[in-house]
């Protein structure tokens, strides 16, 4: 065995950080320049439930996961993700069909994930009206990992995603009916499972979530209907 079959990979920064990939300065943003996440991380650390120490497997986890979202939600080309094989990745939702990465960017990660239903429709909201709904009733929307229950290359893990629904909620469903609710100022707060499968260099070839997609809708209402 020759000492480069040794070397063991070394960490990626998006790995260890979980704004790394905001100062991807070359990279095509959405918007012309980085997000913001300032707010959104001041609230992941004043409500988290879950202290990781810095390095462990649940930190790496749950780093890698939020710059992937960064990326899902604000980098516009593929060849600029960083944390997923572009010619491997698949996103796969509650045991359905695998989606490319290209499904996500044409439809937004919120239209990736939610389904048909009387309070709201993938098919009736494009990317950018879906991230303006849900950025409107719930202007911080945090996320971390609660347990890691496998090490790679296959990582199933649970996860908390949470915020406050400030202000009403406006969005059309699956009758091309425009909904609203209005504010009830409490906590939305949604978990799940995922499994995902990572090469050594700790980029994700698949992702597969178990959730309700009804569950912020059921909030949202409070009676669920």
């Amino acid at each position: 065995m020759s000492e480069a079959d040794t070397v063991t990979p070394a960490i990626p920064d998006y790995a260890t950080d979980p704004n790394a990939v905001l100062n991807d300065t070359h990279a095509t943003w959405r918007h012309g320049d980085p997000p913001n996440y300032s707010n959104t991380r001041k609230v992941f650390e004043e409500t988290k439930q879950m202290s990781h120490e810095p390095g462990s497997l649940e930190a790496i986890v749950q780093n890698i996961v939020k710059n992937w979202e960064i990326e899902a939600s604000f980098k516009s080309s593929l060849t600029d993700w960083r944390t997923v094989d572009p010619d491997k990745y698949t996103f796969l939702m509650n045991g359905g069909e695998p989606q490319p990465a290209e499904h996500m960017l044409k439809v937004g990660t919120y239209n990736a994930i939610l389904t048909e239903s009387n309070f709201y429709s993938p098919a009736n909201n494009d990317f950018e009206s879906s991230h303006k709904t849900f950025k409107r009733m719930m202007p911080t929307f945090a996320w971390e990992v609660l347990e890691v229950y496998s090490g790679p290359p296959k990582v199933a893990f649970k996860w908390r995603h949470w915020g406050v629904m400030k202000n009403d909620y406006v969005g059309y469903n699956d009758k091309k009916q425009k909904v609203r609710v209005k504010a009830h100022g409490g906590p939305i707060d949604i978990q799940g499972v995922t499994v995902a499968t990572v090469n050594s260099g700790l980029k994700v070839e698949k992702l597969e979530t178990w959730f309700d997609p009804l569950a912020m809708f059921k909030q949202v209402s409070k009676d669920g209907e």
